[in-house]
């Protein structure tokens, strides 16, 4: 195949009409013909999601591939610890087996963190010897995100057994350090940590490049979102920038993807080779990717864009096969084999009731920030019936509740601000990270409906309405993580249940399940709620319910 096109170089900044020859899945011959054309098409290298976890996108590596390349997105970097924490090691060969099936380059981690915390209920353990099995493999890159950074500073012997693997196979480790700054920060990097995408402050981020850590990862997911404060670091720090999406639902990535985040840093007027740099170059180059850059021998790995100023991708290639064209995808939409571990009994609203030891009490309430994955501690005065504490609808004190998956257990609940429903209730069995069943309602009737449609279907997303008479399921029966169903069609399901929560619950947040799938991470302070009780991420145990 012979492309001509405006070359658009990203080691030497120049653009130039160029003839590239493909052939064999690689680049065979550059040859610059003449000066740049705007009239021609642009040819460049693909993007890369530096950080991403496919499962939270409710898709399989393979319908995640078919959404993704459309926009120009030729690999990722793929933490599968979701998977990990429900099926263990199989979870990660799950998918790793599923991404061989299509065109489309993932870079897989050996979590880190699995489970993440000691004061939650997982699905399973990878342990430091499960570690060294992975990080033996091929198809995986690096030590995914060490969350317990408590243990690095402390030096916990499992953790940094697990860093000291990684070094001695020669494979990056990724961080995750939301707001540690200052001597903190700086043991933490020299640990050994080289990246981290938890930065939600120019002056975190900033810090931490100062004190030597190699990369701070831009991200833009569907709950967090990071990017408005992030994005003058690349005036100063190009070279040491990437794009990531981290947790990106199926809705999302259908309307974009990494291409939002370039045509988003090139309308601030950002340099074109700077913003380039950290959607195509860096990631490749730090995780040492498979991903052909446009240079003679490389894979044939490229997109073609209209122009400078619309970015639209016209086609996408990887190893010279074109993957898209025009918004299409030519992935084939593929059927996976289902993989689960689900074991948890219906409930009855009876069983969350909450006694109330005095006529007057103050709760401990989590406080969700729209956008953000930290969360607020409120002392909010309880409202009392009959005796038992219940939702305060009027103040948007709602209940949440967190019901252990994995074997029958008694369920744990809490009070939660700014979900923002007046009525019904919203479940899944997406909470990060251990995905026990998390559930968000004005009354106990709907919360449980709203759960029991989860626990039926053996994972999904539910909500219900008690006024309506109607309750909406997107069933997730991969993991309880995913769906193998057309990507598209999972998109359109996951936008009407959304919508649904929206218009007829009430919810003002952004995107409110994912913000409901965070509410269980107790690695993100401050208030946050396990399967076996509210948590504070602060001092790292659990607190009072109320006092």
């Amino acid at each position: 195949m012979l492309f001509t096109a405006n070359l658009l170089n990203l080691f030497d900044h120049t653009i130039g009409k160029a003839e590239i020859e493909v052939a064999e899945k690689r680049i065979i011959s550059i040859k610059i013909i003449g000066a740049e054309e705007p009239e021609l098409p642009y040819i460049m290298p693909g993007f890369v999601d530096a950080h991403v976890h496919i499962e939270s996108s409710m898709l399989t590596p393979a319908q995640f591939a078919r959404l993704a390349v459309v926009h120009g997105t030729v690999a990722t970097v793929s933490d599968p610890h979701e998977i990990g924490n429900v099926l263990g090691v199989a979870g990660v060969e799950y998918m790793i087996e599923d991404s061989k099936r299509v065109p489309f380059k993932f870079c897989f981690g050996a979590p880190s963190c699995v489970p993440a915390t000691t004061f939650e209920t997982a699905g399973a353990v990878i342990s430091a010897k499960d570690v060294r099995r992975l990080l033996a493999m091929k198809e995986i890159g690096y030590l995914a995100e060490m969350m317990n950074f408590p243990g690095v500073l402390h030096e916990d012997p499992d953790v940094m057994m697990k860093i000291r693997l990684a070094q001695a196979f020669n494979k990056p480790v990724d961080g995750h350090a939301p707001g540690l700054r200052g001597a903190d920060a700086q043991k933490y990097i020299e640990a050994g940590i080289t990246t981290d995408h938890e930065c939600f402050t120019y002056d975190e981020a900033l810090d931490k490049l100062q004190l030597g850590l190699d990369y701070i990862l831009i991200r833009e997911g569907s709950a967090a979102k990071n990017f408005e404060a992030l994005i003058p670091l690349i005036a100063d720090f190009p070279n040491r920038l990437m794009f990531c999406s981290d947790d990106k639902h199926p809705d999302n990535l259908v309307e974009g993807h990494i291409n939002q985040l370039v045509k988003r840093a090139l309308a601030k007027g950002y340099p074109l080779f700077s913003v380039l740099r950290a959607a195509c170059l860096n990631p490749v180059l730090h995780y040492r990717l498979n991903v052909g850059l446009l240079r003679e021998g490389d894979p044939a790995d490229f997109i073609l864009v209209n122009n400078l100023q619309d970015f639209d991708i016209l086609e996408t290639y990887i190893e010279g096969e074109k993957v898209s064209q025009n918004g299409s995808s030519n992935i084939p939409d593929l059927r996976s084999p289902l993989v689960n571990q689900f074991d948890c009994k219906f409930l009855q609203a009876t069983d969350l009731k909450i006694e109330a030891t005095s006529s007057s009490l103050t709760l401990n309430v989590i406080e969700a920030l729209d956008g953000q994955l930290i969360t607020n501690q409120l002392e909010v005065p309880a409202l009392i019936q009959n005796g038992l504490i219940v939702s305060d609808t009027a103040r948007d004190i709602l209940k949440i509740v967190v019901v252990n998956r994995y074997h029958p257990a008694p369920v744990a609940v809490g009070f939660i601000k700014n979900i923002g429903l007046e009525e019904g209730a919203i479940a899944s069995s997406v909470a990060h990270d251990s995905h026990n069943i998390i559930a968000v309602g004005c009354d106990d009737e709907s919360l449980v409906q709203a759960i029991n449609l989860v626990i039926e279907a053996q994972g999904g997303v539910s909500a219900v309405s008690q006024k309506a008479g109607a309750a909406h399921l997107l069933p997730l029966p991969i993991a309880g993580l995913m769906s193998d169903v057309d990507g598209y069609k999972v998109a359109e399901q996951y936008t009407q249940i959304d919508f649904f929560v929206k218009s007829q619950l009430g919810s003002k947040l952004n995107s409110p399940f994912m913000t409901l799938s965070f509410m269980g991470l107790l690695v993100i302070p401050s208030l946050k709620m396990s399967d076996l009780g509210l948590f504070d991420g602060q001092s790292f145990s659990f607190t009072k319910l109320y006092f």
